[in-house]
C-alpha cells in the first residue's frame, strides 16, 4: 500500500510542475511586466522610472528566464501571488476572502446531490420499470439537458422576486456571522449546482444498485428467506454505494471549476464570479492564479480518489488495475 501511494505521490509532481510552468509563462505573455505583479501599483507611482529599474535589477527580474521561475515558484510556496494589476491588493489576500465562500457553495451542494442522488437512485432500482423509475429518469434527463443558469433564473423569479422567502443573491461578510447565517444566501445556489451532480448520481447509483441486485449472492440470501428490506440494505446497499463514495470524492473539485455561471448568476462572491471579473476587468494576475488553485485541486481530487479506491479494493494497489 505504501508503495503505491509513493508511486501516485510521485507521479503528481510532474503534472504541478507543468501546470506552474504554463502559469508563469502565461503571466509573462500579459502586458506590462514582472515588477507590476511583484510589487503593489501605489509603491511603484511614487517611483521614477531609474527607480524602478533599479528595483527590478535587485530583486532579479531582469534575470532569464529559468531563474525567475525557480524564484516565482519559491515565492508561490511562501504564500506571495503577488500583487493585483487593478486593485493593487495582494492575490493572496483576495483569494482568502474568496475560497472559503466557494467551498461553503461547493460542500453544501456535493452534500444536497449526494442525499438527493443516491436516495433517488435506490428508489429507482428498488422499483425497477415502475412509474416511480420513470419519473425519476424523467427528472435525471432535465437536470442534465437544462443549464444551471436557467434553474438559477427560475430560482430567483419564484423563491425570491414572487415567494421572497430567500434574498436574490449575495452574501453577508465573510466571518461574520458563519456558515449558519450565510445559509439563506446559499440555497439556492447550491441547488442549481446540485442539480446536474443529482442526476447523473441517480443514473450510476440506479445501474450499479441494479447489477449489484443480480450478483448471486444476493440470491442466495433471498433463497435463505430473508426480507426484501433486509437483502437491500445490508447486501446491495453497501456494496452498490462503493463506487458512488468514490464518484463523489472526484466531483468535488468539478463541483470548485463549474461555479462560475452560478456565482456570476446569483452574484455570489466567491472564487468563480471573481475570475469573470478579473477576466473582463483584465486583471490576469489573480486570473491565472485562480486557474493554478482550480488545476491544484482537480490534481489533489483525483490523488485522493485513487488513494481511496485503493483503500476499499485491494486488487488496485497489488497492480491489478493494469491487468496483471
Amino acid at each position: 500500500m505504501f508503495q503505491y501511494f509513493l508511486k501516485r505521490l510521485l507521479a503528481l509532481l510532474p503534472k504541478v510542475l507543468i501546470i506552474t510552468l504554463l502559469v508563469f509563462f502565461g503571466l509573462e505573455m500579459i502586458p506590462g511586466d514582472a515588477v507590476t505583479r511583484a510589487f503593489p501599483p501605489d509603491q511603484l507611482r511614487s517611483l521614477t522610472e531609474a527607480q524602478i529599474e533599479a528595483l527590478r535589477e535587485s530583486r532579479g527580474l531582469n534575470d532569464p528566464a529559468p531563474v525567475r521561475y525557480v524564484r516565482w515558484l519559491g515565492d508561490l510556496l511562501r504564500g506571495d501571488m503577488g500583487y493585483s494589476t487593478v486593485s493593487g491588493n495582494a492575490i493572496s489576500d483576495v483569494l482568502k476572502t474568496r475560497l472559503p465562500a466557494t467551498v461553503e457553495l461547493c460542500g453544501l451542494a456535493l452534500l444536497i446531490s449526494s442525499v438527493l442522488g443516491i436516495l433517488l437512485g435506490c428508489t429507482s432500482a428498488r422499483h425497477k420499470n415502475s412509474l416511480i423509475d420513470y419519473f425519476n429518469t424523467t427528472l435525471g434527463i432535465l437536470g442534465t439537458s437544462v443549464p444551471d443558469f436557467f434553474y438559477g433564473m427560475c430560482f430567483i423569479m419564484l423563491f425570491a422576486l414572487r415567494l421572497k422567502w430567500l434574498p436574490t443573491g449575495g452574501r453577508s461578510g465573510v466571518g461574520d456571522t458563519g456558515l449558519w447565517g450565510n445559509l439563506q444566501y446559499l440555497i439556492m445556489p447550491a441547488f442549481c449546482l446540485a442539480i446536474g451532480l443529482i442526476a447523473y448520481l441517480m443514473r450510476v447509483t440506479r445501474n450499479s444498485m441494479l447489477d449489484v441486485m443480480s450478483r448471486d449472492y444476493v440470491k442466495t440470501a433471498r433463497a435463505k428467506g430473508e426480507s426484501e428490506r433486509v437483502i437491500f440494505y445490508k447486501h446491495c446497499f453497501r456494496n452498490g454505494c462503493t463506487p458512488v463514495l468514490i464518484l463523489l470524492i472526484s466531483r468535488f473539485s468539478f463541483l470548485v471549476a463549474g461555479t462560475t455561471v452560478i456565482e456570476t448568476v446569483f452574484n455570489y462572491p466567491g472564487m468563480g464570479l471573481l475570475l469573470i471579473t478579473a477576466i473582463t476587468g483584465k486583471d490576469m494576475s489573480v486570473a491565472m492564479m485562480i486557474l493554478l488553485l482550480v488545476s491544484l485541486m482537480v490534481l489533489f481530487t483525483s490523488f485522493l480518489t485513487d488513494m481511496i479506491t485503493a483503500l476499499m479494493d485491494p486488487r488496485v494497489r497489488f497492480g491489478k488495475e493494469d491487468g496483471t
